[in-house]
């Protein structure tokens, strides 16, 4: 008994064997970027008995190939895309999958039989309950002896750090779980594992965004490789042709979300391969292109160099290039006058129709953050000098027109108010000529005396005065709001508590959309009813970038709430995707179960509360260069000079 209690916590705390013990290796081929790559791996069938994996050197039929190294005894090739667009990686293994032994280096032995432990022996959950009581009953036992009985406080304490250790120790089970492996290799983590939903739709898939916490977990945890992994193929999936109805979008374009599957080999009874199938938002509902998915990428690639030290996956060529398309895909010039991105709507986390079209404050945070990163990683090279004086410009455009247009609180609403309209001047104060009669009676009547925060929307006579919770937590972490914004915001989420946090973090806008208001914007979207989904829903995943906010403005008691908050009821609940209701009162009338990023939200939130000094690796900080030139423009005129534009040199990437 003795010996099945170390097993289980070893399984728990990490002791044991590594679960992603693979160490995913490439070598730069003679192409700096491959072209509409894709990987082959070949899985043939053989006797029960056979459990080691082996490498096959097969022709390629005429395809011109990129050989690397292999990973875990699995040779991966690039090679043109095949008809379908479809990722493959060429190998032979065993059928029996849970045969691969420890040599293999995929530690997969070691998963499979700890799920045989835990169907042999009983329900681990239950000895961690059993272990948390014996402590409390020591913890008791020892209070007596000193002649100090235990207070009511200490009994409680002691019951909630049981509990909450044992929280802790289902989720990572459960994400554990969720891990998607290509080639014997994790990848990613899929969206959600709900055994109680008949309809899959694409909840079994590898989002970019559902992973970022899940990546960020794990590195947390030390296992650096899931993390490379994805990063790495994710990237070659990046260079892909991406067509709909004749139309190709630009290059750069992330995929939204990619699905490992498993296929017959053509003209091969005898194999199945595996294949990456990504989607850039052609099968999506909606149609609608991810423009998030590339700049969480940069922001995960950063944070992974910090975290692991291992600095030579960013400096690799194919990495490099792949950051500078998507810089280049971002900022490339349009008919846009405001250095904002110009997005459609559902572009992002909210990927349903929400009237978030235009320039909505979480695709700004977002891109300020990865433009930041971006020039941390970026090498110089002369290729890139153009590159990084656009980028520069870019930045201090942007910080300047955010803090000053997006930023409202009850002074700044008062202004508002009293603006006068249609003003024809190069000097106007109402800018973008917005109607006082806009400003709504839920803001008048909502918005505390102390705090503030960062509209959702700005455009020409438009100004979408809604609370997005995800844009301005990111707005905090990047800097691209000032430290007394940033206060303010904190400020106004405790004056709010009960609007945004109430029975269950984070509510993901305020307020609902509802009405008229909700039919015109939403077209009746019977998923986005008001209080539920995207449409004022409750989404615990926000807990870990509330926790970062709070970290980095040391202000970390108001996340350690919120968490204390969710505890109460996600595991009872079973990792719900989202709430319904003003106060988050019921799980989503839609919602998935075992959600991935809810679980892998509440974790991080954990492990950051524990240890604040690791939230580092997601936070930016403005250097001095940056902040005097936003100075500049902040004392001197915004407006620029009218005058020819002097010629500038373009880059190339």
């Amino acid at each position: 008994m003795m010996a099945t209690a170390e097993v289980a916590l070893q399984l728990y705390d990490g002791a044991g064997p590594q679960f992603w013990g693979s160490n995913i290796g490439y070598r730069k081929s003679g192409s700096s970027f491959p072209c509409r790559s894709f990987e082959r791996c070949r899985k043939k069938r053989v006797l029960k008995s056979m459990k080691s994996l082996k490498c096959l050197s097969s022709s390629c039929r005429g395809i011109r190939i990129h050989q690397f190294p292999c990973i875990n005894g699995v040779s991966h090739r690039y090679a043109a895309t095949d008809k379908f667009g479809l990722s493959h990686c060429k190998c032979q293994s065993a059928d029996n999958v849970g045969g691969l032994t420890a040599e293999s280096g995929n530690g997969t032995w070691f998963v499979d039989n700890a799920k045989d432990f835990n169907s042999t022996n009983g329900n681990v959950r239950n000895f961690l309950e059993l272990g948390a009581v014996k402590e409390l009953k020591h913890d008791k036992e020892l209070h007596h002896s000193n002649g100090n009985p235990p207070s009511d406080k200490t009994i409680q304490d002691g019951m909630n750090k049981g509990k909450s250790s044992f929280i802790e120790n289902e989720a990572w089970e459960l994400l554990q779980e969720s891990v998607a492996y290509y080639c014997g290799s994790p990848v990613g983590t899929i969206a959600a594992k709900d055994p109680t939903s008949s309809s899959v739709l694409n909840y079994d898939q590898v989002f970019i965004r559902d992973f970022i916490p899940s990546g960020i977990a794990f590195l947390l945890k030390g296992e650096y490789d899931i993390v490379r992994n994805f990063i790495l193929h994710t990237l070659q999936l990046q260079s892909w042709e991406k067509t709909m109805d004749c139309h190709s979008p630009g290059q750069g374009l992330m995929p939204a979300s990619f699905k490992v599957r498993t296929v017959p080999l053509d003209g091969d009874d005898t194999a199945t391969e595996e294949v990456l199938d990504p989607d850039f938002g052609e099968a999506a509902i909606g149609r609608v292109a991810p423009v998030d998915s590339g700049l969480w990428w940069i922001i995960l690639l950063r944070a992974y160099g910090k975290c692991s030290g291992d600095l030579s996956v960013q400096e690799r060529i194919d990495v490099q290039t792949g950051i500078k398309m998507i810089l280049r895909l971002c900022l490339a010039d349009g008919f846009d006058m405001f250095p904002t991105l110009l997005v459609t709507d559902g572009s992002c986390m909210i990927d349903r129709r929400m009237g978030i079209h235009g320039h909505p404050l979480e695709i700004q945070a977002l891109f300020y953050s990865a433009l930041l990163c971006a020039r941390e990683m970026l090498a110089p090279e002369d290729g890139s000098a153009d590159l990084l004086r656009a980028l520069n410009n870019r930045l201090i455009a942007l910080s300047f027109h955010i803090r000053e247009y997006y930023w409202i609180d009850m002074k700044k609403l008062n202004e508002i108010y009293r603006y006068k309209t249609e003003e024809y001047s190069y000097d106007a104060v109402n800018k973008f000529n917005i109607y006082p009669d806009q400003i709504s009676p839920w803001l008048v009547g909502w918005m505390p005396n102390k705090g503030g925060y960062l509209i959702g929307n700005l455009q020409p006579a438009h100004m979408d005065f809604r609370f997005f919770s995800l844009g301005n937590l990111w707005s905090i972490v990047s800097n691209l709001a000032t430290t007394d914004q940033s206060h303010a915001i904190l400020d106004l989420m405790e004056a709010k508590w009960a609007d945004l946090v109430a029975d269950m973090p984070f509510k993901i806008c305020y307020p609902a959309l509802d009405g008229q208001e909700w039919q015109i914007i939403t077209g009746c979207d019977p998923k986005n009813t008001p209080w539920s989904y995207h449409n004022g829903g409750s989404w615990p995943t926000l807990l870990w970038q509330l926790t970062v906010a709070c970290i980095k403005m040391n202000r970390p008691e108001i996340a350690a709430k919120a968490v204390e908050v969710a505890e109460k009821r996600l595991s009872r609940d079973k990792w719900p995707e989202y709430y319904d209701t003003k106060r988050g009162r019921f799980i989503g009338k839609q919602s998935r179960l075992f959600q991935t990023w809810s679980i892998a939200g509440y974790l991080v939130a954990k492990l950051l509360l524990a240890n604040p000094g690791a939230a580092k690796i997601l936070i930016t900080e403005e250097d001095s260069e940056l902040i005097n030139a936003l100075s500049c423009a902040i004392s001197s005129s915004p407006r620029r000079k009218r005058g020819p534009k002097p010629s500038q040199k373009t880059y190339i990437v």
